[in-house]
């Protein structure tokens, strides 16, 4: 198995960054504008892309300590069960995100692809929380022909 890992800094609380990935009004602001559901333990959120379809998540942990992660249950067969982990720890005045989508079981060029978004959309959720302006789809930065 292969994960895809990012390390990022936020000039912002923990509270914030917490916000903007742990609740569906906070995702849509920096991931995909498309994103609905509950977020609780135990609930579904679900992120869409417009034609380039999308996927559907459980929620396994929510802790405003610092700490959500997601377990994919529906969306493309390389995404099915895998878990995406979000780590946050307040070092000054910045939020280190930590980001892991852990499980792939091989590391296809979509798992190249999707390496590359997670990036932007990772700088697009440094953008929101720092500015209050993300650049989540579909106004993000188009890569290939699987957006």
């Amino acid at each position: 198995m292969v994960d895809i890992l990012h390390r990022v800094g936020v000039v912002a609380p923990l509270d914030d960054v917490y916000r903007a990935v742990a609740t569906p009004e906070g995702l849509a602001a920096w991931w995909t504008t498309d994103t609905v559901g509950k977020s609780e333990v135990g609930g579904q959120l679900a992120f869409r892309f417009g034609d380039a379809g999308g996927f559907d998540m459980e929620v396994l942990e929510l802790n405003p300590a610092g700490r959500v992660r997601w377990r994919v249950v529906d969306g493309p067969e390389e995404w099915v069960g895998t878990e995406v982990d979000w780590r946050l720890d307040q070092r000054g005045e910045y939020t280190i995100v930590q980001f892991a989508h852990q499980g792939w079981r091989e590391p296809v060029e979509f798992m190249h692809h999707c390496s590359t978004k997670w990036a932007l959309f990772l700088m697009s959720l440094k953008e929101q929380v720092e500015t209050g302006h993300g650049r989540p789809a579909p106004d993000d930065v188009r890569i290939s022909d699987w957006h």
